[in-house]
């Protein structure tokens, strides 16, 4: 429990090593089905918006899955990033939940909505895990979890802001390395929060 921030991107990187070319292709796979869900708002305003909606928690949950899987060196498919259909209407319904718990706390002021999305940021890997769970449990789940650790989380976060002004520099491009590497950091986080013992080979 509580690897240093050094530590957890270095496991990062271990989870990675071998599997960049996979974890490129499951994050533009779902740059690409959020690239459709856009088109089909602007086609169709109304019923592109509401299948936005309805499909944005079933993207989110993919896309945890895959990166959870490369941390684990489960060796996911990159068909993985579709898994969260499988269970769209949960993943809906935690999107929605999030949604609107982050909303409400940011009513009363900014810093408290983003507080708010820190203790809710573990619900999905919940729901990975653990399918049967139910929605408000994963929720409730993910706040006991970041009890003590939302500053470490959010100190994270700003352990890449020196990669992220690199990779704009290079017009983007560098996100799509930086953002599997991101994903995968987040995801030993959450290990790291439910006392799972990395799969590591070797860290340097």
């Amino acid at each position: 429990m509580n690897a240093s921030y050094s530590e957890l991107r270095a496991r990062a990187r271990d989870s990675l090593r071998g599997n960049w070319g996979k974890a490129i292709g499951g994050f533009v796979l779902s740059l690409l089905l959020a690239a459709v869900v856009g088109m089909l708002n602007y086609l169709l305003p109304i019923v592109g918006n509401l299948i936005g909606i309805l499909v944005s928690g079933s993207i989110s949950l993919g896309m945890i899955s895959f990166f959870l899987g490369i941390a684990r060196k489960e060796n996911p498919p990159v068909s993985e990033v579709f898994s969260g259909f499988s269970l769209i209407i949960k993943a809906f319904c935690l999107y929605f939940m999030i949604g609107l718990f982050t909303f409400l706390w940011t009513l009363l002021f900014i810093i408290p909505g983003i507080i708010a999305a820190f203790r809710y940021s573990q619900a999905y890997f919940l729901l990975r895990d653990n399918p049967d769970i139910g929605v408000m449990e994963a929720i409730t789940e993910s706040k006991r979890l970041m009890i003590g650790h939302k500053w470490r989380y959010f100190v994270l976060q700003l352990t890449f802001i020196g990669w992220a002004i690199l990779a704009s520099i290079t017009c983007g491009i560098g996100y799509l390395w930086l953002a599997p590497y991101i994903s995968v950091t987040q995801a030993h986080f959450y290990d790291d929060l439910i006392g799972r013992a990395p799969a590591i080979d070797n860290i340097n």
